[in-house]
């Protein structure tokens, strides 16, 4: 099985909700997962054979949490050596915002313009939808592990 890390941004807590359940899912699953709340520059580099999982929400504005928002600047200003570097994208929003999902595009186009491999489809999880977010990301976890 799998190590996974999931890199959490999160100004209110639902990520880091969303986060726990991908944590038991992956867990359940047989994979050895670990939450990591302020991603810093170091932990991308700490295993290159761990899996990385973006867990994140948007401000209304379309930026990332302040929490993840340093990990985003590292990718785009120091262009870590993360070629090949397999990864997934949870992406929290809210459609009733011009600026649905622009968090998680910035993020995810980060990753991928350093050679980083995207790992199955992105999770968009909006709030708008009344849609059941646990129950979304228990589904989408299930297809996701197949993939990595």
């Amino acid at each position: 099985m799998s190590k996974i890390q999931i890199f959490i941004g999160s100004v209110y807590g639902g990520a880091e909700e969303v986060a726990e359940i991908l944590r038991e899912a992956l867990g359940k699953l047989g994979h050895d997962v670990s939450l990591n709340t302020y991603a810093r520059a170091e932990d991308l580099a700490r295993d290159p054979d761990e899996v990385i999982l973006l867990c994140h929400s948007n401000t209304g504005s379309g930026e990332l949490p302040d929490n993840i928002q340093p990990l985003y600047l590292h990718l785009s200003r120091d262009y870590p050596r993360i070629a090949g570097r397999r990864y997934g994208v949870v992406n929290l929003g809210d459609s009733s915002y011009t600026t649905f999902n622009e968090g998680g595009r910035m993020l995810d186009a980060a990753f991928e313009d350093l050679g980083a491999q995207r790992i199955g489809e992105p999770l968009v999880l909006d709030a708008s939808s009344g849609d059941d977010a646990a129950t979304l990301a228990r589904d989408w976890v299930q297809d996701w592990a197949k993939l990595i």
